[in-house]
C-alpha cells in the first residue's frame, strides 16, 4: 500500500457517510416523524392540562373565599339583627314592667285610700276613736 492510498481512504469513507447522513438527517428536520407528533402533542396536552388545573385552583380558591366572605357577612348580619331584635324585646319588657309596676301601685294606693275612708266611716261611728270625736267636734261647730 503506498502513502496516497493510506490518505485519501479515510477522506473517501468520510465523504460516503457523509453523503448518506446528510439527506437523512435533512429529512428528519424537514417532517417530523409519527414519533416527534405524538411527543410534542402529549407535551401540549400536559401543558394545557397543568394550565387548565391551576386555572381550576385559582377558581376554586376565589369560589371558596368569596363564600366565606359571604358567609362572615351573613353571620355578622344575622348577629346584628339579633342583638337589635334582642334590645328592643328588652326595652319592652322593660317598659311593660314599668307600666305593670305603676299600674299595680296605683291599684293598691287606690285600694289604701278606699281602706282608710272606709275606715275613717267606721271610727265615726264607734265612741272614743279620733275619728268620732272629730265628728263631734265639727257638728259642735255647726249652728
Amino acid at each position: 500500500m503506498n502513502k496516497t492510498f493510506v490518505r485519501i481512504l479515510p477522506a473517501a469513507l468520510t465523504l460516503a457517510v457523509a453523503s448518506v447522513a446528510l439527506p437523512a438527517l435533512a429529512q428528519n428536520t424537514a417532517a417530523p416523524s409519527t414519533t416527534e407528533k405524538v411527543e410534542n402533542t402529549s407535551k401540549e396536552a400536559w401543558d394545557s392540562t397543568k394550565s387548565g388545573t391551576k386555572k381550576a385552583v385559582k377558581a376554586t380558591e376565589h369560589g371558596g373565599e368569596k363564600a366565606w366572605d359571604a358567609t362572615k357577612s351573613g353571620s355578622e348580619k344575622a348577629w346584628d339583627a339579633t342583638k337589635h331584635g334582642s334590645q328592643k324585646a328588652w326595652d319592652a319588657t322593660k317598659h311593660g314592667a314599668h307600666a305593670t309596676g305603676k299600674a299595680v301601685s296605683d291599684a293598691g294606693s287606690a285600694a289604701a285610700g278606699a281602706t282608710r275612708k272606709a275606715g275613717d266611716k267606721i271610727g265615726e261611728q264607734i265612741p272614743g276613736t279620733e275619728q268620732h270625736d272629730a265628728k263631734v267636734k265639727q257638728e259642735a261647730k255647726k249652728p
